[in-house]
């Protein structure tokens, strides 16, 4: 008998995502308004928590509930790297750190990994499938807010791997209602799932506290010029 894990996650963390994309930072992103200091370091934080769930994802490769979906071809890291090159240099490496929202992602991911490595599908579901369900449009939008004339900068949003991306997202649908689970497990899941978008969030809270600071930035320069030109 089918788990229906899918469905189950998607009902299970409405409310998450909703709450998620009305943090200002996402909203502002949504509505075309890209500050491209705040955008790096959402790539940077980015690459920290993809490194991570990409590690521990390999490590728990062979695990009975992991390997399902265990899809190399949807990893970041790389076409993160790509896009830290073109936003920071190639020395990139040496300018970025995990922000204090990012290390505590980063930390959570490692800790269940150890022990209790079937809610790593958690974090796995809540970040490809929103990179694979909304990734072109918001690709579109950094491109027009930031005047990026080519596809640099948005490696990120580039699954070169996959012929069909709608085709992918029902596979992987499939994988998550074969995986054999307790219903203890699957609620953790859920939970878990929850804990991800809540995660994510706190990231993106930080990165709206960053574009404020530099709204307030520019304005009180407009002020001061417009000071000294009178």
């Amino acid at each position: 008998m089918t788990i229906n894990l899918a469905e189950k996650l998607r009902q299970g963390t409405t409310k998450s995502h909703s709450m998620a994309e009305n943090v200002s930072f996402v909203k502002s992103f949504l509505g075309g308004v890209v500050d491209k200091k705040s955008y790096r370091k959402l790539v940077a934080n980015l690459y920290f928590v993809y490194v991570a769930m990409e590690e521990e994802m390999l490590q728990n490769k062979n695990n009975g509930a992991v390997q399902p979906i265990y899809f190399p071809q949807l990893n970041r890291k790389l076409s993160l790297e790509e896009d830290l090159i073109y936003y920071y240099g190639k020395n990139w490496e040496e300018q970025i750190e995990a922000s204090d929202a990012t290390q505590v992602y980063v930390r959570r991911i490692r800790d269940i990994s150890s022990s209790q490595p079937e809610l790593l599908i958690a974090h796995a579901y809540t970040r490809y499938m929103g990179d694979l369900s909304g990734g072109q449009i918001l690709k579109k939008i950094a491109q027009n807010a930031m005047n990026l004339s080519t596809n640099e900068g948005t490696a990120f949003y580039d699954f070169e791997e996959l012929e069909d991306e709608n085709d992918f997202k029902q596979i992987y649908r499939n994988q998550l209602n074969c995986i054999s689970l307790s219903e203890e497990q699957v609620a953790d899941i859920i939970a878990e799932a929850n804990i991800a978008f809540t995660l994510n969030m706190k990231m993106f809270q930080e990165l709206n506290s960053n574009f404020i600071k530099i709204m307030i930035m520019l304005l009180l320069n407009a002020v001061r010029n417009l000071q000294i030109s009178k």
